[in-house]
């Protein structure tokens, strides 16, 4: 059944239709080979059912935050701040890039906007300043999936919905790989730098520019911590946090920064809706697979072959890396968790793998996905920018897919290691 299953997804999607479409049409096609006409009924309620779901609320809400505050032109904003921050470092606007990445993950969660908007800055600008194209390009496109890793993410409110995982513990777990991600990316930038001779600010920012250019963002910078800081003190739910986000990003936009009127308002919600609906499309559709997975008892058979090779919690992880890593290379990220949640969930909590520390793992491992070829979404859109081909690019991102990936195993064993009170009490002996 999963052999006939990857079969039938695998054609239409090389075949070119839309990824939600394929999903529900395998689905169908499984029902007409088991031979069960039955079974039809059930496809709207398990359709309804996907999407049934409070938590799922947040997402476009979140999306529409995103849109309000690129529309406001934050990122000229964001982009000098961290210029002034980091700009005197060897290579300091690829500093800058990855930086404002940083604080652009605060406000969107999404990696291709990240990409489209600061690419469209950043990347001309650094080709102007001597870098080369490819590096310039590529920089953009691995900073950009630190979007989705800190907070607030969508991609962890689709994993905390459908696994019935805190999303407020998966926002606050979120925070330290964002910045690893961030750090290493930096070593790599400046490593790269130094060698090929890119160029650096002549002086180091003085603290009143720093403070005017924080004064200019600071408006930008304030919407993560009222989002984190409202869900982790209890104040209002992730669901919540997202419409506060929306009315905050539309005062903002509207008239603090004065850049987006509400004519522009209908624009964004038609943007903000034919990005919820094709993930929304995508889920429902996966849902009905889900089922199907389930029913088939698939998920166990999944495991029980996992743990006929290893019991040992790393190797099971080193294997489920490996295994996302490569459907992310060929299939959207969203159908991929929604599809592996499910099956890959129970297992790593089997072999005593935390929930939220796993959800963290799965989201980080799809998320390097969008950078790579040949389905990268954050290479396509680095592409349009650079008028580069993907080939190009794909040359010049290898480093940074490596020591993403090297930084995703340094965050499995740190987020899976026994904590020292629990060494402490495992060498405890047991009353009887």
């Amino acid at each position: 059944m999963l052999g006939f299953m990857g079969l039938c997804f695998l054609i239409m999607l090389f075949a070119g239709m839309p990824i939600g479409f394929a999903l529900g049409a395998t689905a169908l096609f499984i029902f007409l080979k088991m031979d069960m006409p039955i079974l039809f009924n059930m496809v709207p309620q398990r359709f309804f059912a996907g999407l049934d779901m409070f938590t799922l609320m947040a997402m476009p809400f979140f999306i529409l935050a995103g849109q309000i505050m690129n529309k406001s032109g934050i990122t000229t904003r964001l982009v000098n701040f961290a210029n002034v921050l980091v700009g005197h470092l060897r290579g300091g606007l690829a500093h800058a890039n990855i930086v404002a990445s940083i604080f652009f993950a605060g406000m969107t969660g999404a990696a291709v906007s990240d990409t489209a908007a600061i690419g469209t800055m950043l990347i001309p600008a650094m080709v102007e300043d001597g870098y080369d194209k490819d590096f310039s390009a590529a920089v953009t496109a691995a900073s950009s999936i630190i979007g989705p890793t800190i907070p607030p993410s969508n991609m962890m409110v689709i994993y905390g919905s459908l696994m019935g995982v805190s999303i407020a513990g998966l926002f606050a777990a979120g925070i330290l790989p964002g910045l690893l991600l961030g750090l290493i990316l930096m070593i790599l930038a400046g490593y790269i730098s130094y060698k090929r001779g890119y160029p650096k600010k002549e002086k180091r920012a003085t603290l009143l520019e720093m403070l005017k250019a924080f004064k200019e963002a600071i408006s930008a910078l304030l919407m993560p911590v009222i989002i984190l800081g409202g869900i982790l003190s209890g104040m209002f739910t992730p669901t919540e946090a997202a419409a506060i986000a929306v009315a905050y990003a539309f005062i903002v936009g509207t008239f603090v920064f004065k850049t987006v009127k509400l004519s522009d308002i209908p624009k964004l919600l038609e943007q903000t809706a034919r990005t919820t609906g094709v993930v929304f499309l995508i889920i429902a559709s996966a849902s009905i697979l889900g089922w199907i997975l389930a029913s088939e008892r698939i998920p166990e058979q999944i495991a029980n072959t996992f743990l006929t090779i290893s019991h040992n919690k790393y190797v099971i992880l080193l294997m489920i890396n490996i295994l996302m890593l490569i459907v992310g290379m060929f299939m959207d990220i969203a159908a991929a968790l929604v599809i592996l949640g499910p099956i890959l969930h129970p297992l790593a909590i089997s072999v005593g793998v935390p929930p939220i520390q796993f959800g963290i793992i799965m989201v980080l491992s799809l998320n390097i996905a969008l950078m790579t070829p040949p389905v990268g979404a954050c290479l396509f859109v680095a592409c349009g920018i650079s008028k580069l081909s993907l080939e190009a690019i794909s040359k010049a991102i290898w480093p940074f897919i490596v020591v993403e990936v090297i930084a995703l195993f340094i965050i499995c064993l740190l987020y899976t290691s026994p904590s020292p009170r629990d060494r402490t009490r495992s060498r405890m002996p047991s009353s009887a």
